[in-house]
C-alpha cells in the first residue's frame, strides 16, 4: 500500500516545530527605532524667524512696542539716548549703537543714522553711482540708511535715528538734531559731546 510509506513522511515533519525557537530568537532583532530620530532636523527651522523680521519692518512705523497705537504717534515723543563721545569717535560710536539696536532685534529698515560732518563712508560709496540710486536705496527701506545731516529733510521718518556729532557748526547740528527729533518714531540717540547735546537739544527741542 502506498499510504503506510507516506506516515513516516508526516511523523517526520512534527519534528519541524524544533526549528521554531531558532526563528523566535530571530524576533528580537527587528527593533528599527531610528525612525523618530529623523523629527531632528526640524530644528535648523528655528533661526528662520529671524530673516523674516525685516518685511515687519513697515509695521513698528505705525506700532512702535512703546507706542499704544496710531493715535500717540502724534504727541508721543521719542526718548532720547546720549552716548558721550568726541567729534573724532561719533561715528564709531554711532555703529556702535547700530550694532546694538540690530543685535536686539531691531530691523535695519528701522534705523536711520545722520552725520553733522564727514559723511558716512557708506554714503560716500552709494552717492557715487548717482542720487538715484542712493535714494531709491533710502525708499527700499531695507537697510540702515546713512544721510547727511543737509539731506535729513528729505529722509522718511524711522522708529529710530542716530545722530553722530562728527562734525559742521554748532547751527549745523542744532538744526540736524532738531529735524532728526521730529523724524524718530522711538528713540533718538544722539553720539557726541554731552555739554554740545545738552545746549543743542534745550534750544533745538
Amino acid at each position: 500500500m502506498p499510504l503506510i510509506p507516506e506516515e513516516p513522511q508526516i511523523h517526520e515533519s512534527a519534528q519541524g516545530p524544533r526549528a521554531t525557537p531558532a526563528s523566535g530568537r530571530t524576533a528580537p532583532t527587528p527593533r528599527p527605532v531610528p525612525g523618530p530620530r529623523p523629527v531632528a532636523p526640524a530644528r535648523p527651522g528655528r533661526p528662520g524667524p529671524l530673516r523674516p523680521t525685516p518685511a515687519a519692518q513697515r509695521t513698528p512705523r505705525e506700532a512702535g512696542p512703546a507706542q499704544p497705537g496710531p493715535a500717540a504717534s502724534g504727541p508721543a515723543a521719542p526718548q532720547i539716548q546720549l552716548i558721550p563721545a568726541s567729534v573724532e569717535g561719533a561715528l564709531d560710536a554711532a555703529e556702535e549703537a547700530v550694532d546694538l539696536l540690530l543685535d536686539s532685534g531691531r530691523a535695519p529698515g528701522d534705523v536711520l543714522v545722520v552725520t553733522t560732518g564727514e559723511p558716512h563712508p557708506w554714503a560716500t560709496h552709494e552717492l557715487s553711482f548717482g542720487e538715484t540710486s542712493y535714494w531709491a536705496q533710502h525708499d527700499a527701506r531695507d537697510d540702515v540708511f546713512y544721510a547727511d545731516a543737509a539731506a535729513i529733510g528729505r529722509a522718511a521718518s524711522r522708529p529710530v535715528v542716530v545722530v553722530a556729532l562728527n562734525g559742521g557748526t554748532d547751527a549745523a547740528a542744532a538744526t540736524a538734531l532738531s529735524v532728526a527729533h521730529g523724524k524718530a518714531g522711538a528713540l533718538l540717540i544722539v553720539c557726541g559731546d554731552p555739554q554740545k547735546i545738552n545746549s543743542v537739544l534745550g534750544v533745538g527741542v
